[in-house]
């Protein structure tokens, strides 16, 4: 699938699909101490701009934040790689964990929603940086082309998004 790059709307839909499909990715603070990302798992919420992460209240992540920083989230597919800004914030938000409570969160919790240490992470996009690129036989097309003609190959294109006017 090549998408326009210069078609924002599209780029946006493709991002949010390839995140609620695989949502996974690294998140960190960005300043302050020195740190590292770290993976966890995303709650996408399209029609809000919002991710959210399940977490436990006693972690260094949470401790960091504190009361809200910018921070980052990179999320990394075979054709799509994101590189999305927002605001983390700590959340006390027992709808939103009664509405996406399963069995994956559960096995953190010791099944339990009622854990103490239990709190939820919400991180508003503000921005993305969007790379689609050219997998499967299409690349190995670019590649040898370029091979041939001493240039570099298409990979695809970046796209800037901004969520909020």
């Amino acid at each position: 699938m090549h998408t326009d790059m210069t078609d924002k709307v599209a780029v946006e839909h493709q991002l949010w699909d390839q995140l609620g499909m695989h949502p996974v990715g690294m998140l960190g603070v960005i300043g302050g101490d020195h740190h590292h990302t770290q993976p966890m798992t995303a709650i996408i919420e399209p029609e809000t701009k919002q991710l959210w992460f399940f977490t436990d209240k006693t972690t260094e992540l949470v401790r960091e934040i504190a009361n809200g920083c910018r921070a980052m989230f990179t999320h990394q597919q075979k054709d799509l790689q994101a590189c999305i800004h927002g605001r983390l914030t700590k959340q006390d938000d027992p709808a939103r964990v009664n509405r996406y409570w399963n069995a994956g969160i559960s096995a953190w919790f010791a099944g339990s929603k009622d854990d103490p240490n239990l709190t939820l992470l919400r991180f508003e996009c503000d921005d993305a940086q969007v790379w689609i690129s050219q997998a499967g036989p299409r690349f190995v097309w670019e590649i040898a082309m370029a091979s041939a003609s001493k240039k570099q190959p298409d990979p695809g294109g970046k796209a800037s998004l901004h969520f909020h006017n």
